[in-house]
């Protein structure tokens, strides 16, 4: 029987594994930062021991990317030390981990879809510190253990750009949206649902990478139009240009991952991005 412990249970992808793990004969113990401190390298290991922990889904994460430009030490310890410990007791206790990770670890130019062994170079400091996390944890190398990157994530829970948008639209006429960021976006819950069907699985001497988005390409301003177009919202998208809306870190111009390792490697069918967000938004009552 898997004890699997679930870092930052109160984001969208935490949320969307709750919320499918009544269909898994698994324990599960969601946590969040008031129940469970994993930049605390002792509370982490008396939870551990206590539960009689096995697997560990890390969804936990610093995600405030323009924040992260000011707030370096806060960053860090969430996405790079925290993942050292969580790694090393996973290393030292034979726990299976699979930790979350980001496509801002690339710098958005490459021209074709980025695979696992691509030439990292993030633009930032959400990046950077998600990326010392990949580093910290392939150096510890806990035992069947895996990294998923993952672009552009929404859900049904939380704060996201879907629900921004419907927000938007309904108290908006027009709304200019980037056009020259591309990119495919993450239903949290397929993430969610992939995990749980690949824990079992995994068994790997090495920690492996993997990237995971749904199927297709489109910018921000071709998911805005989709949305407004599902929900039926009579508020016209106008495409504007990333230099034409500042912000304290820079976006990856180009985010698509390629997936054809993880489809080929667990025998996965990742579902195109129109159709999660016609799940999602009917999920919310959005769809029309």
């Amino acid at each position: 029987m898997l004890n699997i412990l679930v870092t930052g249970a109160n984001g969208q992808l935490g949320s969307d594994i709750e919320a499918l793990s009544l269909g898994y004969e698994y324990n599960f113990f969601f946590t969040d930062k008031n129940t469970l401190d994993i930049t605390d390298e002792i509370e982490i290991h008396k939870f551990i021991d206590l539960n009689k922990i096995n697997a560990i889904i890390n969804c936990a994460a610093y995600t405030a990317v323009d924040r992260a430009e000011e707030d370096e030490e806060h960053a860090d310890k969430i996405n790079h030390q925290a993942v050292k410990y969580l790694a090393q007791i996973a290393k030292d206790k034979d726990i299976k981990m699979v930790h979350i990770s980001t496509d801002y670890v690339f710098d958005g130019k490459n021209y074709m879809p980025y695979i696992e062994s691509e030439i990292t170079n993030p633009d930032g400091v959400y990046g950077l510190t998600k990326l010392d996390g990949e580093k910290v944890m392939q150096k510890i190398n806990p035992k069947d253990s895996i990294i998923i990157r993952t672009s552009w994530v929404y859900s049904s829970f939380g704060a996201n750009f879907v629900k921004t948008m419907l927000r938007l639209g309904k108290e908006r006429d027009e709304l200019g949206v980037i056009f020259d960021q591309v990119g495919t976006p993450t239903y949290a819950k397929d993430l969610a649902q992939t995990i749980l069907e690949i824990l079992p699985q995994m068994d790997n001497e090495k920690v492996e990478i993997y990237h995971y988005s749904n199927e297709g390409v489109l910018s921000w301003y071709d998911f805005a139009k989709e949305i407004m177009r599902m929900a039926k919202l009579d508020c016209k998208i106008n495409p504007i240009e990333t230099k034409e809306y500042p912000t304290p870190a820079s976006r990856p111009h180009y985010s698509l991952l390629n997936k054809s390792k993880i489809k080929s490697k667990f025998n996965i069918s990742i579902p195109y991005w129109k159709d999660s967000l016609d799940e999602c938004l009917k999920k919310m009552g959005e769809r029309k």
